[in-house]
């Protein structure tokens, strides 16, 4: 090994047109001495147009060899072509799923699912915005540390409509918000808005969740039938009563001379 000088690394845009290199296009060095080493970090600033797929990053090197550390030798260069992968920015697809259409004074699920198809993502929050006036049961930020590629991650809470009836039925929008650090260290922001109808509750709803309500009375779907002869649901009576009536009605017997 012996000292070198004069030493330049040059970087040619061509090959990528629109590509920024920084702090500059070129590193030169004074001196190097023998066994001795120097690093130095570029940023690369891809333009956004610029075509996906394998380019190559064309470089020129040159030094001064000092032999026997005394007298300097005709200047080397050399040409070094370093490939480059070009790709889409990383994706993040939200899935959020919840009944088309709610009815006041009730409760139902809303589940949101994340999901980075290209890296592992860091300090990931999940951020569920309502409208204002429907309630949560439950968080409405989520946080995780590291979420890997590929790995969908999924919350469920549980939304609450207001206590007063509608008379027209309307849409209201949820929106979910994911904030996280990509795989370079830069902070990045996906969002998703989702909206359901608000409608008037009918004389009887299906929950999600298997139970019923029948006009205001609500049959959780764990209720044993002696419960809910127990309940003062004189709707439900009625109907087995109006039932019953209609089948045991007889027909009037014909008259014979």
């Amino acid at each position: 090994w012996e000292n070198k000088e004069n030493i330049s690394l040059e970087f040619f845009l061509s090959a990528i047109p629109g590509l920024i290199i920084e702090p500059s296009d070129s590193i030169s060095l004074e001196k190097l001495s023998q066994g001795g080493s120097y690093g130095e970090n570029i940023r690369l600033q891809i333009p956004v147009d610029a075509s996906l797929g394998v380019h190559f990053l064309n470089l020129k090197y040159s030094h001064v060899l000092v032999a026997n550390n005394e007298t300097p030798q005709l200047p080397f260069f050399h040409d070094i072509a370093i490939p480059i992968t070009i790709k889409q920015d990383p994706s993040i697809t939200i899935r959020t799923k919840m009944p088309e259409s709610i009815f006041s004074n009730a409760e139902f699920p809303i589940e949101v699912e994340v999901l980075s198809k290209d890296i592992d993502i860091t300090d990931v929050r999940i951020k569920i915005i309502p409208p204002k006036d429907i309630e949560f049961r439950g968080e409405t930020l989520h946080s995780f540390s590291k979420i890997e590629k590929n790995t969908p991650i999924g919350i469920t809470s549980q939304i609450i409509t207001p206590i007063n009836e509608v008379n027209t039925e309307y849409r209201i929008p949820f929106q979910i918000i994911v904030t996280y650090t990509d795989d370079v260290g830069a902070d990045k922001e996906d969002s998703q808005t989702v909206s359901v109808v608000l409608r008037p509750r009918t004389f009887m709803e299906l929950t999600t969740d298997g139970g019923i309500w029948i006009g205001s009375f609500f049959i959780a779907p764990y209720v044993s039938l002696g419960t809910i002869i127990g309940i003062p649901a004189g709707a439900i009576i009625t109907l087995l009563i109006r039932k019953k009536q209609n089948f045991s009605k007889k027909r009037p017997k014909k008259k014979t001379h």
